[in-house]
């Protein structure tokens, strides 16, 4: 009896001990000084033990395991194919061991931690699966993906305001891309700021002593700002809140160590300014947004700093503009205007005397918006500066130092268009015309005292370069060619289109002919829908994507349907409440504008996009299921419903302003159109494969999205491969991720196209 019970003792000891083992553990390599961080998921289920492994640096998650072993108080994780081995034993609450791969044996231990992940972690395919239709993608091609999307060596080249310094991102060989600094008299170089785990979302100058960068967390969105000196000194998280967003609105030339910054701190739904002091982080709150109902949703601010006026979102659907009295220092309602209206100030006149000028970006009284000048005490138009019959105008750029003289109007048609207007921009325009011909080029910075220019050179065939030009001897000097492996001549056209839809709307677009199809061959389609989708807008120049396919023997369409920006109000306007209906009309119209072209083989037309091009991907394979052979659906709603229940806190006060331009889910009968138009409920009517991708952080488009769509397709017996990115959010921004992503891409068009 005694020998039994110490036999049942010692069993369930075992087992407790082997038990220890189940859960998520995490720990760090330091590989060559680099940390590169390991996760293993274990599992059991009768007495069998699985697991996974992530690799978060990389990209990688759910990486098979081929063979997990417990014995007693050790385990051993062994992934056969990669040629990774770990082995450890249980101590002291973590797992002590040693990761062997390639001959590297390199001690880790392991933490247990909660995992937290997004969504649903069964659904996404192994990394293995991803590499099987990776390898449809075979041939003998010029360019790899990474050739197209490796960040450049350098790029974001910046000049300090004072016209020393340069500076710019330069990537490691861990495709880190770091800041440095450049003394231009010198030629001495520093690195200012060291990218890590988290991406720089961007960078800039603040006055010539000071830097700053944003950052936000796994691709959440909220961003922080952060201010470094130019040695790399003082180093400061400016805006040090969890959970909040923060903006640059204004950088103040006039007091160098301050910026205004808006950010939700106070309430996540509405944004308040703050003048922020970029040396010692001191926040003074500048104006409070205390109306959620009716919240201020934009500032302006004078070059001085000073609060002139600001606009409230009233009754969820309008506009109301307040200017400040000059006399009173009232606020007092300028005008009324429906949320679609443009009235926005472009800046105020500072070379008139008349304090109450500026130039203004309208379209009140006209389809296309205009540049006017207008007097905000008077409430009236003082003169038109300048329009443009088919297209809207973008803005005008002014001259601090010439007294704020008129230097360009711009505004973009098929291309994007550079009006020169200041003696100065003619003469430089004038001779980047004749330097750089059959290119565009544009001055992208300049120092405060005009002396020193960066233009941008770009092309549909040139990705970019940038000069330097000199006032003083009027030369440009080539300064990077941003991707110098991609060769010109290699390179596909974009070529501007339009078309009439069957209602008879002008429809603008492009289409990156393969070489193949201007030699009479026709060649597979791929069918890019933009994102948005109100308000945005494909434009001509060099685009990555379309090249890619164009390299793989794709030609790409991208429709610019209504609702689109650029194109005036009415056109942006008839497309409202036509999201899945009339804006997918406007894109088959425009692949049967292709096929009449003789571009495209008809049975072989593969659907892409993002976002809500992803969701055009979607709503492509339930409305025409026989027009696409194949469709790719990244970070796309699938579902309208939940896609209005998941908004971030800081989108709802424009709730009804996305009821305006989607559908009124509180209306019975656009209820019923919202549900016919959102793919999850029409799941039947998908009969061609799917590949879905996805940011698991994503705010906007949640991974519930993705999860909805894969689990029904794949409840209906469809192989739907899915993949999962846990460091993105909306869209890739890690090179790794975005490379690894268009193999995938690659390999399931290759699949589905290339039979």
């Amino acid at each position: 009896m005694k020998t039994k019970n110490l036999i049942i003792l010692l069993l369930m000891s075992i087992t407790t001990q082997a038990q220890q083992f189940v859960g998520d553990w995490k720990g760090e390599l330091d590989v060559q000084g680099m940390k590169l961080e390991i996760i293993f998921h274990i599992a059991q289920k009768d007495n069998v033990y699985t697991s996974t492994m992530d690799v978060p640096m990389q990209g990688a998650s759910g990486v098979a395991i081929d063979k997990t072993e417990v014995n007693n108080n050790a385990i051993t994780l062994k992934a056969q194919q990669m040629g990774i081995e770990f082995g450890g034993a249980f101590k002291n609450g973590q797992i002590v061991g040693e990761f062997r791969q390639g001959g590297m044996n390199l001690p880790l231990t392991l933490s247990s931690f909660e995992n937290k992940l997004p969504g649903n972690t069964a659904l996404p395919s192994s990394k293995q699966e991803l590499d099987m239709l990776k390898a449809y993608d075979k041939g003998n091609f010029n360019y790899s993906v990474s050739d197209y999307f490796a960040k450049p060596k350098a790029s974001g080249f910046q000049l300090s305001p004072n016209g020393k310094y340069m500076s710019y991102r330069e990537k490691d060989e861990n495709n880190k891309r770091h800041v440095y600094v450049k003394e231009l008299a010198t030629g001495n170089i520093k690195k200012v700021i060291e990218e890590k785990e988290e991406l720089l979302r961007g960078y800039g100058w603040i006055n010539d002593e000071r830097l700053f960068f944003s950052m936000d967390k796994g691709g959440d969105e909220n961003y922080h700002i952060y201010g470094v000196n130019i040695d790399g000194n003082n180093l400061k998280d400016l805006t040090p809140f969890d959970g909040v967003q923060a903006s640059i609105d204004n950088i103040l030339k006039e007091q160098k160590d301050y910026i205004i910054v808006s950010m939700n701190k106070n309430n996540k739904q509405v944004f308040e300014p703050f003048k922020l002091n970029i040396v010692t982080g001191e926040l003074v709150q500048l104006y409070k947004n205390e109306d959620v109902a009716n919240p201020i949703q934009g500032y302006e601010f004078d070059k001085d700093g000073n609060l002139r006026g600001f606009s409230k979102l009233a009754n969820g659907v309008q506009n109301e503009m307040y200017y400040k009295d000059n006399k009173t220092g009232e606020f007092n309602l300028l005008l009324t205007t429906n949320w679609d209206d443009t009235f926005s100030i472009i800046s105020f006149n500072y070379a008139s005397k008349n304090k109450d000028e500026a130039y203004v970006l309208t379209n009140l009284d006209s389809d296309k918006t205009r540049v006017v000048l207008y007097d905000l005490a008077a409430k009236k138009v003082l003169k038109e500066i300048f329009s443009n019959p088919t297209f809207d105008v973008n803005g005008l750029k002014l001259a601090r130092k010439r007294n704020y003289e008129i230097d360009n109007f711009s505004y973009e048609g098929e291309k994007y268009e550079i009006i020169p207007v200041s003696k100065l921009y003619k003469d430089i325009y004038g001779q980047m015309k004749k330097e750089f011909p059959n290119k565009e080029a544009y001055i992208v910075d300049y120092d405060d005292n005009e002396t020193q220019f960066l233009v941008v050179v770009q092309s549909d065939k040139l990705y970019g370069t940038y000069y330097q030009y000199d006032a003083k001897t009027k030369k440009f000097k080539l300064l990077y060619d941003l991707m110098p492996q991609l060769k010109e001549a290699d390179m596909a056209e974009m070529r501007p289109i339009q078309f009439k839809s069957r209602d008879g709307k002008t429809i603008y677009g492009y289409i990156t002919l393969p070489k193949e199809a201007l030699q009479g061959k026709k060649v597979p389609l791929i069918v890019n829908p933009h994102g948005g989708p109100q308000g945005v807008r494909d434009s001509w120049g060099f685009n990555p994507e379309t090249q890619l396919l164009a390299s793989r023997g794709y030609a790409t369409l991208q429709v610019n349907f209504r609702i689109s920006g650029g194109y005036g109000k009415e056109f942006l306007q008839a497309g409202f409440k036509q999201i899945g209906r009339k804006l997918m009309d406007d894109v088959e119209d425009g692949v049967a504008y292709a096929i009449e072209q003789g571009w495209v083989d008809k049975d072989k037309i593969a659907i892409y996009g993002g976002s809500h091009g992803g969701y055009a991907t979607l709503m492509g394979l339930v409305k025409t299921p026989d027009l696409y052979a194949c469709g790719v659906n990244y970070v796309g709603v699938s579902n309208i419903f939940t896609f209005f229940d998941s908004f971030p806190e800081y989108w709802k006060p424009y709730k009804e302003i996305v009821k305006q331009i989607w559908y009124d889910l509180d209306n019975p009968e656009e209820a019923a159109i919202a549900k016919e138009v959102s793919p999850v409920f029409q799941i039947n009517k998908i009969k061609k494969p799917l590949f879905v991708i996805q940011g698991a952080n994503d705010p906007r488009v949640n991974i519930s999205e993705s999860d909805q769509i894969v689990t029904g397709l794949r409840a209906k017996g469809f192989e739907v491969p899915y993949m999962v990115k846990y460091d993105e959010g909306h869209g890739f921004g890690k090179e790794e991720n975005s490379i690894d992503m268009y193999e995938a891409t690659l390999g399931f068009l290759a699949k589905n196209l290339k039979k």
